[in-house]
C-alpha cells in the first residue's frame, strides 16, 4: 500500500462522526482521495464493528467502508469527551454525522457551535429525511427511504408486489450527495474563507434518483408502475430470456431495433404499426417481448452476445455478484483489491470507481482497530 506522491485531497482533515453506511462510505472516498480522516467512535465502537465477524473484534461490514482512516474513540456524553472533539474540530475542514437532529446539539459539537471555534469548517449532516420539515426527528432506515421516496412501488415484476432495491441504493445515494455537497463548500470556501452547513437526507436520494418516474407523472398524468427490467422510455431496453439464463438488450432508438430485429429474423416486425417507432413498441412491450423471447428462448447466453456484439448492438449478461467480481473489465479497472489486514489476513475490497490520472484514489490505511490512533491524534492536538 504505497501512495501516490499527490492525492487531490492531501492537507483536508475530515472528521468522520457517522456509523453503518450513508456516511462511512462518504468519509471512505474522502480518505481514498488523500484526505486524513479521523473517525470518531463511542467507547464500545462504531454498530458495524459487531456483525459478522471475520475474526474476533473485526468484522466484514466494518472491513468495507473504513479504510484509510484512523480511529479515535471518545465518549462525547462527557463533557471531557466533547471537548477533545471541538478541539479536533478547531484543525479540520470537514465533519460529517448522521446523528437525528437534535442530537448534536444535545452533545455540544452542532454546526452553530463548532462555526464560532472554527469558521472554516463545512458540517455535513446524513440523516433519514433532513433537518427541517415535518419528518425531521424520525429515524432513517435504506428500507424506509426506499419505500417513501417512490422506488419501491416503480420496482419489481409487473403486476407483482413492491420490490426493494437489492443494494442499499438510498444510504449510498445519500453518501454520494453528502460528498457532492462537501466538495461544492470547499470549492466556494476558496471565495468566501467561511465553512457552511451541508444537509442531506436518504428520503431525498431516493426522490433525486427517481428522474425518470417522477418526469413520467408529471408530464402524462400516470403514476409509474412496475415494469420488471424494461425501461420507461424505450423499448426493446430489457432482459430476454435465453436457453440457459437471460441476457441484457438495449435496442434504444430505431435504428438498434432495427439491427436487433434483423439478428433475430425478425426483420418483418421493423415497419410493422405496433413496433416502428419507440411510441408503439412501448405500447406494445409486453406482446414484443414475447415474439423476441419465441426467438431467443431457441439459444445460449453467449450465443445472443456474441451475435449482438458483432452486430453493434449493446447487450450484456445478468451476473450474479461473484460473476461480476470476476469480469475482466471489472479486474482491469482495478474494481477488486486484496490487502493484508494485522488480524483478519488477508483481505478483499472494492476500489475506487474513479480513475484520475495526476491525483489518483490510493489505498494506504487499513480499516483501523478501535481507538488505534489516539495517541498519535491528541499528541497532534498538544493533549499528550
Amino acid at each position: 500500500m504505497v501512495a501516490p506522491a499527490k492525492r487531490a485531497l492531501e492537507g483536508l482533515r475530515v472528521i468522520d462522526l457517522t456509523q453503518v453506511m450513508a456516511g462511512p462510505f462518504c468519509s471512505m472516498l474522502l480518505g481514498d482521495m488523500g484526505a486524513d480522516v479521523i473517525k470518531v467512535e463511542p467507547p464500545e465502537g462504531e454498530h458495524t464493528r459487531h456483525e459478522r465477524p471475520v475474526v474476533p473484534g473485526v468484522s466484514s461490514s466494518f472491513l468495507a467502508l473504513n479504510r484509510n482512516k484512523r480511529s479515535l474513540a471518545l465518549d462525547l456524553k462527557q463533557p471531557e469527551g466533547a471537548q477533545v472533539l471541538r478541539k479536533l474540530a478547531a484543525t479540520a475542514d470537514v465533519l460529517v454525522e448522521n446523528y437525528r437532529p437534535g442530537v448534536a446539539k444535545r452533545l455540544g459539537i452542532d454546526y452553530e457551535t463548532l462555526k464560532e471555534i472554527n469558521p472554516r469548517l463545512v458540517y455535513c449532516s446524513i440523516s433519514g429525511f433532513g433537518q427541517t420539515g415535518p419528518y425531521a426527528s424520525r429515524g432513517g432506515f435504506d428500507l424506509i427511504a426506499q419505500g417513501m421516496s417512490g422506488i419501491m412501488s416503480a420496482t419489481g415484476r409487473e403486476g407483482g408486489p413492491p420490490v426493494k432495491v437489492g443494494v442499499p441504493i438510498t444510504d449510498l445515494g445519500a453518501g454520494l450527495f453528502a460528498l457532492f455537497g462537501i466538495l461544492c463548500a470547499l470549492r466556494a470556501r476558496r471565495t468566501t474563507g467561511r465553512g457552511q452547513f451541508v444537509d442531506t437526507s436518504l428520503f431525498e436520494a431516493g426522490l433525486a434518483l427517481s428522474a425518470w418516474e417522477a418526469t413520467e407523472y408529471w408530464y402524462t398524468g400516470q403514476i409509474p408502475r412496475r415494469l420488471g427490467t424494461a425501461h420507461r422510455l424505450n423499448a426493446p431496453y430489457q432482459a430476454f430470456r435465453a436457453s440457459d439464463g437471460y441476457f441484457t438488450v438495449g435496442a434504444a432508438n430505431n435504428k438498434l431495433w432495427g439491427l436487433f430485429a434483423d439478428l433475430l429474423g425478425l426483420s418483418h416486425l421493423k415497419n410493422h404499426e405496433r413496433f416502428n417507432n419507440v411510441g408503439t413498441r412501448l405500447e406494445n412491450r409486453a406482446e414484443l417481448e414475447k415474439l423476441i423471447e419465441a426467438v431467443t428462448g431457441k439459444h445460449t447466453r453467449a450465443h445472443w452476445l456474441e451475435r449482438c456484439e458483432a452486430a453493434g448492438i449493446p447487450a450484456g449478461p445478468i451476473y450474479n455478484v461473484a460473476e461480476a467480481l470476476a469480469d475482466p473489465q471489472a479486474q482491469a479497472r482495478g474494481m477488486t483489491q486484496e490487502y493484508a489486514h494485522p488480524k483478519a489476513g488477508k483481505v478483499k475490497t472494492l476500489g475506487n470507481p474513479v480513475k484520475m490520472s495526476r491525483t489518483p484514489a490510493a489505498f494506504t490505511r487499513v480499516p483501523p482497530s478501535l481507538g488505534e490512533h489516539a495517541e498519535e491524534i491528541l499528541k497532534e492536538l498538544g493533549l499528550r
